[in-house]
């Protein structure tokens, strides 16, 4: 049977795939796993269940949740009873919560915790839609979502939800994801059954693929990235473990010893300057090798174009020096999905160099998300780039340089705002994605800024403030950073020094730590952070230089409203927070 339905995916996986860990998670302390029959078994007797309670077609439901095999049943069932699945950021900030549990109608709720559980208790009291809320973990009063299966169980209506499967067409709406702007309320991405199943059948070039693979998720379920990536490994049968937490990811690489994961740039940047730190740690010839190997990756070009002598000490590096890269991700690594923001074309270089494939792609939650990928067949990496096109999708470009698309992977629209889905895709079909970009070598897709975060200076030269934020973020020194300058004389910067590195750096310095307040007021750290950024500027033009940077002794975090969940900063957020500091950059 053909999939064009997600729900497809799970006979193709019980007759194809049946296996003792479709899904796996970690519960005390313990590795607990899924087979192929328990998956099925628990979603059918869910729809049931949700059946029975009297959901209906086209019935919202919000999923709040960690990654966990729950999820995936959950998710499933709401399909296969023809109602609409609406995934929450767990950290979601209680304005947004309950504009979005009012502006989708939601009619049940499945959340994880107790501490979710009275989230939404307090949030359901303005909320007249809402008929019930499970949880996922055991919590005094609440139902258990086993309850409801078991309910469904002793219940069957596998006829009734045959015949709404049925019903359900490829194009039809199967999932409302809300994206936090960096300004005003959400918006609801409609996402059908086949934007994300032709997303998920043309990225299986992403890598070889095979049935035995096993995959390590950590990234949010509830964004359209991690969600696509879980929807292809059911689709070619790859095994699922659920890494405990963001912290735990590490440990659980080793533990699991994936061939795959997905990831953000952030979180690659944080292992490289761990590794990085360590080999500054080792002394004599072990300093040396490290470094000279180091040395070698970040020259790192495909296919052989540095040389044959190149390429034989590259073979003794990886030998020596990178292999125990690969273990400490698990030694079985084929491949890692990179997205959600740009990644330094340096740790594409020295990962790939190691034997580490690091795919970038680019992508909206818009467009289910993948509209361009670097991947496994021949000639498709091009450091510095997203990669080519992926089949069925159509890019073209404004005559501002802005990306626009087609294809079976855009939206259906953003839900009850024709407004603003009037603005995004116009009247020829074309999605307009906000994000500058050029094709390089007619084939690969280069983006180099966000349409709305360019910048006029007050002596009229525009800034691309995104791409400069790139280059100051290879350093070492800086975590995170922030370019400024709308109608003023120059443009400068927030700069959030990378800490646990400074830290270090201390050390073998012989600068005493203190606190992070008084360290970015040490005239010997900020010097130094200030040749990094002198080092920048030498690559741009003169008014694009960042002059009188100043520095912020904390990260930056979704928490405090700073960043969307994707980690998209939110300028206006921040601007109005260190409202004092751009006076003083400006004033002084």
């Amino acid at each position: 049977m053909a999939v064009t339905r997600i729900f497809d995916i799970l006979p193709q996986l019980l007759e194809k795939y049946n296996k003792p860990d479709a899904l796996a998670s970690k519960e005390n302390g313990k590795w607990a796993t899924v087979s192929t029959q328990q998956f099925v078994d628990n979603v059918n007797n869910l729809s049931y269940g949700l059946y029975n309670l009297g959901l209906q077609r086209d019935d919202k439901v919000a999923i709040i949740a960690n990654n966990r095999p729950e999820w995936n049943f959950t998710d499933f069932a709401i399909q296969q009873c023809g109602a609409v699945s609406v995934p929450i950021y767990p950290t979601i900030s209680e304005h947004d919560l309950a504009f979005i549990l009012n502006d989708a109608k939601i009619k049940y709720v499945f959340v994880s915790s107790a501490e979710l559980y009275k989230k939404l208790q307090a949030a359901a009291t303005n909320v007249p839609s809402i008929q019930g809320i499970y949880t996922y973990n055991k919590v005094e009063g609440a139902k258990h979502w086993s309850e409801l299966a078991t309910e469904g169980k002793q219940n069957p209506k596998a006829a009734e939800i045959e015949a709404i499967k049925k019903t359900i067409q490829p194009n039809t709406l199967f999932s409302i994801l809300y994206t936090s702007g960096t300004t005003g309320n959400p918006k609801g991405v409609m996402l059908s059954h086949n934007n994300l199943i032709s997303n998920s059948i043309a990225c299986q070039v992403l890598a070889p693929f095979e049935s035995n693979w096993k995959a390590l998720s950590f990234l949010p379920l509830n964004h359209v990235y991690e969600r696509m990536l879980s929807t292809l490994y059911f689709y070619l049968g790859v095994s699922v473990y659920y890494a405990e937490s963001i912290d735990t990811i590490g440990e659980n690489l080793k533990e699991v010893k994936p061939q795959i994961f997905g990831t953000v740039p952030r979180l690659l940047e944080k292992v490289y300057d761990r590794i990085v730190a360590k080999g500054d740690e080792q002394t004599g010839i072990k300093k040396k090798l490290f470094f000279w190997a180091l040395d070698l990756g970040l020259r790192y070009e495909v296919n052989g174009a540095n040389g044959w002598f190149y390429e034989m000490q590259l073979k003794l590096a990886n030998k020596l020096i990178f292999s125990k890269w690969r273990e400490a991700l698990g030694g079985n690594v084929v491949a890692v999905a990179s997205g959600g923001a740009a990644l330094q074309p340096r740790l594409a270089r020295v990962f790939n160099s190691a034997n580490i494939k690091v795919l970038e792609g680019y992508g909206l939650t818009e467009t289910s998300p993948v509209i361009a990928v670097n991947s496994f067949l021949p000639d498709s990496i091009r450091f510095g780039t997203v990669g080519p096109v992926i089949e069925g999708v159509t890019v073209s470009f404004a005559e501002d340089g802005e990306i626009l698309v087609k294809g079976p992977n855009v939206m259906l629209g953003y839900y009850n705002r024709p407004d603003a889905t009037a603005e995004a895709i116009d009247e020829k079909g074309w999605f307009h994605t906000g994000d500058i970009g050029v094709m390089v070598e007619n084939r690969f897709l280069k983006i180099t800024d966000r349409k709305k975060e360019i910048f006029k200076t007050s002596g009229g030269k525009y800034i691309a403030p995104v791409m400069i934020e790139n280059k100051l973020k290879e350093s070492q020194f800086i975590e995170q950073v922030m370019v400024i300058g709308e109608n003023q004389k120059y443009a400068s910067a927030l700069i959030v020094p990378a800490f646990a590195f400074l830290k270090e750096y201390c050390k073998r310095k012989g600068i005493p730590y203190t606190t992070n307040e008084e360290m970015i007021q040490n005239p010997m750290i900020r010097a130094r952070i200030l040749q990094s950024v002198e080092k920048v500027n030498q690559t741009l033009a003169q008014y694009e230089t960042i002059k009188r940077p100043e520095f912020l002794s904390r990260e930056w975090s979704i928490e405090k409203n700073e960043m969307t969940p994707k980690m998209s900063l939110k300028r206006k957020v921040i601007m109005e927070a260190n409202k004092a500091l751009i006076d003083k950059i400006y004033n002084e």
